[in-house]
């Protein structure tokens, strides 16, 4: 497991144990981004991709629960782990409800952190865009078979042939598949930059490939409002 590969969400409002525990994690190798609060973590988390959050629970504005319940509609895979001052049963309860990861109970060492953190990637990693890369270059999307390396799209009523664009984008997409394909990361992995001309291109690329891919109702691209685009084939519709 190459830890370059995962960059972390810290949200703390403690100044001191924030900066500590930000050094640490850099250390370590994990690309870190720390937010003081829950609004700015929510804000940030909207704006790049992140494989893991580390959220203090007691914080102003917007407590951990809170952020992690938005996070959580915004993307239910990605793993969070909890810091918090308490130790009551209720609330390591209702973290779970929520749906974290794990549950860290100040105070704690770095190391038992590095530990938790390492364990919980290692569990997850499946779930991570790297490891749902082809390792041929093609996919298999509904009836589609999307040959990227020749910038094809293939079914049983012929062949499209993609712009090297079209074919970044949709490979991006089948990588994140049923998750949250952030607009930065489709962005700068496809076009190398982030302006505002830049984002109404790739909407109109978006929806060039949804007319593409439109012979199989069963495919969705659907936005995920000032976050990115969600590639998902819903089993539930017939294709005619």
């Amino acid at each position: 497991m190459d830890k370059n590969l995962f960059s972390i969400l810290l949200v703390e409002d403690d100044p001191n144990l924030s900066s500590v525990l930000e050094d640490y994690l850099e250390m370590l190798g994990y690309p870190t981004t720390h937010c003081k609060n829950g609004e700015e973590g929510l804000e940030e988390f909207k704006k790049a991709h992140f494989d893991l959050c580390v959220l203090d629970v007691m914080m102003p504005k917007k407590d951990g629960f809170a952020l992690a319940e938005d996070i959580r509609k915004i993307n239910a895979e990605v793993p969070i782990i909890f810091l918090t001052a308490k130790s009551l049963k209720d609330d390591r309860i209702k973290g779970f409800q929520i749906g974290c990861d794990d549950y860290i109970t100040k105070p704690f060492s770095t190391e038992e952190l590095s530990l938790r953190i390492k364990a919980i990637l290692k569990r997850c990693a499946v779930r991570t865009p790297n490891n749902n890369s082809s390792l041929d270059g093609t996919y298999r999307l509904g009836i589609f078979t999307f040959d990227y390396v020749n910038m094809v799209l293939k079914s049983v009523h012929g062949e499209k042939h993609l712009t090297r664009k079209e074919s970044g984008l949709l490979k991006l997409l089948c990588e994140y598949q049923n998750q949250l394909l952030p607009r930065d990361v489709a962005l700068n992995k496809v076009w190398g930059g982030s302006d505002y001309f830049i984002g109404r291109s790739m909407d109109v690329f978006i929806a060039k490939l949804r007319k593409s891919l439109s012979e199989d109702p069963r495919i969705l691209i659907t936005n995920v409002h000032g976050s990115g685009f969600k590639l998902s084939v819903d089993e539930n519709r017939t294709t005619e």
